[in-house]
């Protein structure tokens, strides 16, 4: 007990209280790294959830007794990374989530004794609402979908039917394409009998039209074109792009496409006839014969007397023949049926601007040259027969030589941008750097805290140097490094002996030597005390 008294009286209060509050804030702080070390890793289970998809998540989650957390507003929750595939399988299993929207279970929910047809067909159209949107959200770039219909009834006695549409609200992940519209569109329609693709309004979660729904035929038409020409421009940039980066390098090329592109569909037919090319198709003959009298047909007095003979009266008589022949010629005729379809290329223009040459010297400067002539041709010639340029079309290729703004920087040879060894994920970058801060803050403390703490605890206390006075050390007494007082003069019975007295005189010298440096010492390091001591000699002399 005297001892840990004595060890406190020697540290003192304020080291103590100093060690006892580092200790405490190390061990917090190693525990907290324990705990955090054995923490689960949490990721995104899912995430943009309504309220009652969370809800039931959560329910399920704690049946299944699986640790979690949310996150904003209860649209994301997290669970540990290496349990989510399995919690998607068990959540999928049991309907999870909903994405707010009722399918077709909406049937086996409900009993359908004594329902009426009209709760049935609002029960279809909410089924097919909710059926449409879980569709539409599947899709990459679209996060949740909100589907209407109006599917009106054809009226008895009526021939007149009104044809349905829908509206479809979008929340989108960036811009949507055109095509990716249509498609929403098309989608819509197939599954609706009797809705057509223009029917269809599609608006965004920032409130802007992306399908009017009332578009004409000829409006689709119009926008197709548009994508097609967008589409065939960027296939030929591609294309010659990438040809010239082999050539030129990588990033050094520049290539923009201009094609015009005739949508007209036009149907000719075109019939000829060939005078000199006819053919016999029929030929027909007629031979007759004629015989007749001079009274043959006609009526006299004679003839008409009763008793009269019929040859009486007869006059003299004709004979006669004739042949008619008709021949019937056929003209050939060719006829020609010419459809253009519509997606002709008119004109097309390419611009390609390909940078220099950089050479660096010996010091590593780079020095910026421009290409030859002859390769600025040979380029020329490449691009003109990898875009099919026509002259007869009127088609315009140029290829210019120009210094960049920027100089690229090419990869060095033999890497792989693809990944690696060293192809981190984010999760992985997010833990190493938070590992790093941590060994950071550790080592601060070590160093910066319990480092200066423990030296000073474990240096020891100087205590004032205490000097004998100067009647202790008498009128030619030293003070030794020991606090022993030392004569300067021989013993009396030192003096008689010859050799033994001048050894001995020789080693009392060193020592006297060796005590005067070690008190010139101690005054150096403590001259506060050493004055106070002369001022004590200098008081008792007096």
């Amino acid at each position: 007990m005297d001892n840990l008294t004595q060890l406190i009286n020697r540290i003192g209060l304020p080291r103590l209280a100093a060690m006892a509050t580092v200790a405490v804030l190390m061990l917090g702080f190693f525990g907290f790294l324990m705990l955090r070390a054995q923490t689960p890793n949490l990721a995104p289970l899912y995430s943009g959830l309504s309220l009652e998809d969370s809800s039931a998540i959560v329910a399920e989650l704690q049946t299944q007794n699986v640790p979690f957390e949310l996150r904003g507003e209860g649209d994301t929750i997290l669970v540990p990374r290496d349990q989510i595939t399995t919690l998607r399988m068990n959540l999928a299993g049991s309907g999870l989530p909903q994405r707010g929207q009722v399918g077709y279970e909406i049937f086996d929910e409900q009993s359908t004794l004594g329902a009426t047809s009209f709760v049935q067909n609002i029960n279809n159209v909410r089924a097919l609402e909710g059926e449409l949107a879980r569709t539409i959200t599947s899709l990459n770039r679209i996060k949740s979908a909100r589907v209407h219909l109006v599917l009106p009834e054809r009226e008895l006695f009526r021939r007149e039917r009104k044809d349905p549409s829908a509206s479809i609200v979008l929340a989108v992940r960036g811009q949507l394409s055109a095509s990716e519209i249509r498609a929403v569109q098309h989608l819509v329609a197939s599954a609706i009998e009797g809705l057509t693709p223009n029917r269809v309004s599609i608006v965004d979660d920032q409130g802007n039209l992306l399908a009017s729904g009332t578009e004409n035929e000829q409006g689709a038409l119009a926008g197709a074109a548009d994508e097609r020409t967008l589409g065939y421009e960027n296939r030929l940039r591609t294309r010659v792009e990438d040809m010239l980066a082999n050539i030129v390098g990588a990033g050094r090329v520049r290539v923009e496409v201009a094609a015009e592109i005739d949508y007209n569909r036009s149907t000719t037919t075109q019939e000829t006839f060939d005078p000199e090319g006819q053919v016999v198709r029929s030929t027909q003959t007629r031979e007759s014969q004629n015989l007749t009298n001079g009274a043959d047909g006609q009526v006299t007095v004679a003839n008409e007397l009763p008793g009269a003979s019929q040859n009486a009266g007869t006059g003299p008589t004709d004979q006669g023949s004739s042949t008619e022949e008709v021949t019937n010629y056929e003209i050939s005729k060719t006829t020609q049926t010419a459809v253009t379809e519509a997606g002709a290329l008119k004109r097309l223009s390419v611009a390609a601007v390909i940078d220099g040459v950089y050479t660096t010297d010996a010091e590593g400067n780079s020095t910026y040259s421009p290409r030859s002539a002859e390769e600025v041709a040979q380029i020329l010639t490449l691009v003109r027969s990898a875009v099919g340029y026509s002259e007869a079309r009127g088609d315009t290729v140029q290829v210019v030589n120009l210094q960049f703004a920027e100089r690229p920087e090419l990869a060095v040879p033999g890497t792989d941008a693809a990944g690696g060894l060293l192809d981190f994920t984010r999760d992985d970058l997010m833990n190493g750097a938070e590992m790093a801060v941590t060994l950071l803050i550790a080592l601060a403390l070590v160093f910066f805290v319990m480092r200066p703490l423990l030296k000073k605890v474990l240096t020891p206390e100087t205590k004032p140097l205490a000097l004998p006075s100067a009647a202790e050390l008498g009128h030619h007494g030293v003070l030794s490094a020991n606090g022993l007082v030392i004569s300067d003069e021989p013993e009396e019975q030192d003096r008689d002996k010859t050799p033994a007295w001048v050894a001995n005189a020789k080693s009392m010298g060193e020592t006297q030597l060796q005590t005067l440096k070690t008190v010139g010492t101690l005054v150096e390091e403590n001259p506060r005390q050493a004055a106070l001591i002369v001022r004590d000699w200098l008081s008792n002399a007096a």
